[in-house]
């Protein structure tokens, strides 16, 4: 599922006890990288971009999961133009 904004009633439909893994990755978009986001949850794979409204409120929620990667931004971001994928949280 792809998302436009991610309000609040986004968020409550993604709790944490249900995400199974969260990974991020970049898209080339011609001058800039458009940083992405897929959360695993149920057999299916939510999508949202770091453009969209309320991308904040969503990385403070994912935060939240346990082990998550606070670093992750930093690993996605080097070297620019490249898909750097990260995992930043699965489920044992």
């Amino acid at each position: 599922m792809s998302q436009t904004d991610i309000t609040a009633d986004v968020i409550s439909n993604l709790p944490l006890d249900r995400i199974d893994a969260v990974a991020f990755y970049k898209l080339d978009a011609l001058t800039t990288d458009l940083i992405c986001c897929d959360i695993e949850m149920a057999g299916q794979v939510w999508t949202f971009h770091e453009e969209a409204a309320g991308w904040d409120s969503l990385i403070a929620h994912l935060s939240l999961l346990p082990g998550f990667k606070a670093n992750w931004r930093k690993v996605v971001v080097h070297p620019p133009f490249e898909v750097n994928t990260t995992e930043a949280f699965r489920r044992a």
